[in-house]
């Protein structure tokens, strides 16, 4: 199992890695003519796109890649904020022996206990599938999923205040994404990076 995780984690980080991979120059001047403005597009790298992913792509396809990104940003910020606080020991009630990290997920299917969290987990997942998406065709933007009920003041904020919002929300999802990755590889290679040298799964 730990070696089926390092393989995981090593792939991931082969993934990462080809994000910075140079591109030609023809995809990524093509790809900033079309996109430069979109949101997303901060200092200091701006428009960063080095495979050319959008490269050519009509902008059905860019929403629908932005709409994955931010799906991916929002689970890794979860998942950033469920790690460090289950490694500083909180727990939801019936779930105290449930280690953290890595290690939580031989014991989801290999304990009773276990298997009533992960049963939980699913769940969750379902109903957060079935909330999170633009059920009635109302979205403003990819991401977009408040459906026209659930606004909490954003129609009243500026274009420029909710430009704003939006980027923060891209920006912070990207970091999670590295965020997370970072977390579980110290983990794997049993180096830790938080207070007290303290590693989780072990």
């Amino acid at each position: 199992e730990n070696s089926t995780m390092k393989t995981t984690v090593f792939a991931t980080l082969l993934a990462t890695a080809a994000a910075f991979a140079p591109a030609t120059q023809k995809a990524s001047t093509s790809s900033l003519a079309a996109y430069k403005e979109e949101i997303g597009a901060t200092a200091p790298l701006g428009f960063f796109d080095p495979l050319g992913l959008v490269d050519g792509v009509d902008q059905e396809r860019f929403d629908r890649l932005r709409y994955v990104e931010i799906k991916h940003g929002r689970i890794s910020m979860l998942a950033v904020v469920g790690y460090l606080v289950t490694a500083a020991g909180v727990r939801f009630p019936g779930a105290g022996d449930v280690p953290d990290g890595l290690a939580a997920f031989p014991y989801m299917h290999t304990t009773a206990d276990g298997k009533t969290v992960l049963m939980q987990m699913l769940a969750f997942f379902v109903v957060a599938e079935i909330v999170n998406r633009d059920a009635f065709g109302l979205a403003e933007f990819p991401g977009d999923f408040r459906n026209g009920a659930l606004d909490f003041g954003w129609d009243k904020l500026s274009d420029e205040a909710k430009t704003k919002k939006r980027t923060i929300e891209l920006n912070q999802g990207r970091a999670a994404m590295m965020g997370i990755t970072g977390l579980v590889t110290h983990e794997v290679i049993g180096s830790s990076i938080l207070p007290g040298g303290y590693l989780p799964g072990h």
